[in-house]
């Protein structure tokens, strides 16, 4: 797993306005600060993806989005947390948040995430983290930090690396209010 001193520095350069590669509860995935434009416009490049194709923020606890989406109820937070695979929740985004994270309707992609590396990135941001497959758009995903540098290296600000294996399938995504499934 990474180690603490290798989180701190990826917290350094996501605060910095760079862009990282780390393991999440799936694949390796590219993040950045959500609330830093040139840096989410710079994740695209490097991704070979369009602007404005979603992206999903990552956090270890609900409570971490409070700035970002409208409280969800009760029944709505126990869904959110309790998913029993790796599930990212579309919801409804605060009115204040940028329109480089939402959708024309408004909505934006959460998860809450059970792998470690993430849960302590969020804690020391103390804020999400976008999350998108670190791949090139349309190539096949990344599972582990050998892949990551090998094709990345020279264009991220760090590498987290994680020596649990990652299973390559891409979370499930549901829109929170119909419970239909976006992506299985």
């Amino acid at each position: 797993m990474a180690s603490h001193f290798a989180i701190q520095f990826a917290v350094h350069q996501i605060r910095q306005g760079g862009v990282i590669i780390y393991p999440t509860d799936t694949v390796y995935g590219l993040g950045c600060d959500p609330m830093n434009l040139d840096a989410i416009n710079y994740l695209y490049h490097i991704k070979q993806r369009e602007p404005g194709k979603g992206l999903i923020l990552l956090g270890h606890t609900l409570e971490l989005f409070e700035d970002y989406i409208e409280a969800p109820s009760a029944s709505d937070q126990k869904k959110i947390t309790s998913a029993d695979r790796p599930t990212s929740w579309i919801v409804s985004a605060k009115p204040s948040l940028p329109d480089w994270l939402t959708n024309p309707q408004r909505t934006v992609a959460i998860r809450i995430t059970q792998h470690p590396v993430v849960s302590e990135l969020c804690q020391q941001l103390n804020h999400p983290i976008v999350s998108t497959s670190a791949n090139l758009s349309g190539k096949k995903t990344i599972v582990n930090a050998l892949q990551a540098h090998k094709y990345f290296h020279d264009k991220v600000d760090a590498i987290l690396i994680d020596d649990r294996h990652l299973s390559g399938q891409a979370s499930t995504i549901k829109k929170l209010d119909t419970l239909s499934t976006v992506r299985p």
